[in-house]
């Protein structure tokens, strides 16, 4: 079930917001007992065969955590067991189609990704005595919340588990705030990232052989595609979790703003950042040990961050690029002394970012190196040249019998005035959480500017309206969040 689909916007979620109104009066316990019952349906409701395998990852991570907390001189020898079969568990899913080849097609059951490092990070917790003695629902709440469940974000129980063992208190603040919250990830999704995704899939075929134009074109269309497809995503998991009276931390914060890779990362999938920071990069020694076994750690982290996104030699690669820019960012602070000009430090990061989304796009090595080089001239500047996968996305006109044999793309349709718009709000435009920072709508408290902010109110009201119906309008194909492959 997607969230900008009908059946969830107008049969589950006034069932389930129905329900917790409901049972809200008689405390903690049933509503969180309700919202365990309806985060499972969601789950299974996507494929019923992976439900058993969500609750027996429950069952069984739950129980090495007593055991853990029950038996302190056994508890690192408990931590190595959880460790072993969770990461086996996620590694036959991911990965075993590209280690043990394709002929496997095992498929990879959604969210696995989400919930089993949730889960790891709970035990490791477990194990250094920060975690408490919870009970089995709340537990099960917290990792199957399905505001989360599928794309995140990557939970932390110390934030979580005190808000679901809170009695309930509904209001109209915490629902108003929410659904607007909501409405505008749904217009990420569906008014902004899906019309430019026709301007990808052509640029990004293997054997596509773009020019200079169009490979911009392309890279530029899956670099705000991606991040508002997430971003939206992420918007839409906090306002509902805000109706129900919930917060959940902030996984975005103007990422494209960044001055330098390491803003970048600190504003980009934060909960997946600060996951890879305490659980990876600290662990290994951060940088305590000198210069060199920092960007050791650093290359080390950033290449596992880049293969828990898939298992493929672009991941890694990807993976591999944000290692090496951090590694040379640090570097050159500690030479200069000092970072780059803001301005200059933007548009280098902003260049990096892209030429490293190309090759995390790309379906292969091959692809990735022929779109990168073409975005540096060396595929020539015509546009195109005719290649036949871009026929059922653009309408080629033969301008004159001069130009006979090149072939210009007819954008028609209105995604390039949408990536231009995308492009303006990513750069300029003050983003949700900055929107609506009066009402704390995460857990990280966000600072704004003057100007547009939301208030309750006829206008603010009126546009949200506005916009719902105009997702409404768009939603006549629905179609997946791309974090969902991860």
């Amino acid at each position: 079930m997607l969230f900008n689909s009908f059946g969830f916007l107008f049969f589950y979620l006034p069932v389930v917001l129905g329900g917790y109104l409901l049972l809200s009066r008689w405390g903690p316990r049933r509503t969180a007992a309700w919202l365990t019952l309806a985060s499972l349906f969601f789950y299974g409701y996507w494929d019923a065969r992976y439900l058993p395998l969500l609750i027996a990852s429950i069952v069984f991570n739950f129980w090495v955590a007593r055991r853990m907390t029950a038996s302190v001189a056994y508890r690192k020898g408990w931590l190595v067991f959880a460790l072993s079969a969770n990461l086996s568990l996620l590694g036959y899913y991911k990965y075993a189609n590209f280690l043990l080849g394709q002929d496997w097609a095992i498929v990879l059951p959604v969210g696995i990704s989400f919930f089993t490092f949730t889960q790891i990070a709970f035990l490791v917790d477990c194990y250094r005595g920060l975690a408490g003695e919870y009970r089995f629902v709340h537990y099960t709440l917290f990792v199957s919340y399905f505001p989360h469940l599928i794309a995140g974000p990557v939970l932390h129980h110390k934030e979580m588990m005190p808000q679901f063992d809170r009695r309930p208190q509904p209001n109209t603040t915490d629902f108003a705030v929410g659904l607007s919250i909501f409405v505008i990830g749904l217009g990420k999704k569906v008014l902004l990232a899906d019309p430019i995704s026709v301007l990808v899939g052509p640029v990004f075929a293997a054997g596509a052989q773009p020019q200079l134009i169009e490979a911009w074109i392309g890279a530029l269309a899956y670099t705000f595609q991606l991040y508002f497809d997430f971003s939206g995503y992420s918007d839409m998991a906090i306002g509902l979790s805000r109706m129900f009276g919930v917060k959940l931390p902030l996984n975005f914060n103007s990422p494209y703003r960044a001055a330098n890779i390491s803003e970048f990362w600190r504003r980009w999938h934060m909960t997946l950042s600060r996951f890879l920071r305490d659980y990876l990069y600290v662990p290994l020694g951060g940088n305590r040990d000198g210069a060199l076994r920092r960007y050791r750690n650093l290359m080390l982290t950033m290449l596992l961050g880049g293969l828990w996104h898939g298992a493929g030699w672009t991941f890694v690669v990807w993976g591999g690029l944000h290692g090496l820019y951090l590694v040379l960012h640090h570097g050159w602070q500690a030479l200069a002394g000092k970072s780059a000009p803001r301005l200059l430090g933007r548009a280098l990061t902003m260049l990096a970012v892209i030429a490293a989304w190309v090759v995390f796009r790309a379906p292969d090595l091959a692809t990735a190196g022929d779109i990168l080089q073409a975005m540096v001239g060396c595929n020539g500047l015509a546009l195109p040249r005719g290649a036949a996968a871009y026929a059922s996305y653009f309408h080629a006109l033969d301008l004159h019998p001069l130009f006979t044999g090149i072939r210009w793309i007819d954008f028609g349709g209105a995604a390039v005035p949408v990536l231009l718009l995308a492009m303006a709000l990513a750069f300029f435009a003050p983003n949700t959480q900055e929107i609506f920072c009066r009402y704390e709508p995460c857990i990280e408290r966000i600072f704004h500017r003057d100007g547009w902010t939301w208030t309750p109110g006829r206008v603010w009201s009126a546009a949200m309206a506005w916009l719902f119906l105009g997702c409404l309008f768009s939603m006549n194909k629905v179609s997946e969040f791309l974090y969902f492959q991860f």
